[in-house]
């Protein structure tokens, strides 16, 4: 049987929260979002990736455009 695919993230490696705003500098998630992500299913975590480059812009903060490889 083949492994099962790797969960989708937005995490680029760059794991440090804003302290002003609460976000990762990197991916643009929050502390509670990050240790949830395991958790949610893949549609929430669509969901949630849909928005991060938008709420980073809101927070001042300048996304990637994609996730560095793992």
């Amino acid at each position: 049987m083949p492994p099962a695919p790797k969960p989708s993230s937005p995490c680029t490696k760059v794991c440090v929260l804003d302290a002003a705003t609460g976000l990762c500098c990197g991916c643009g998630r929050t502390r509670d979002e990050i240790a949830a992500w395991g958790a949610l299913s893949e549609d929430r975590r669509r969901a949630v990736m849909a928005g991060l480059g938008a709420r980073m812009r809101a927070a001042g903060l300048t996304p990637l455009e994609a996730p560095l490889p793992s």
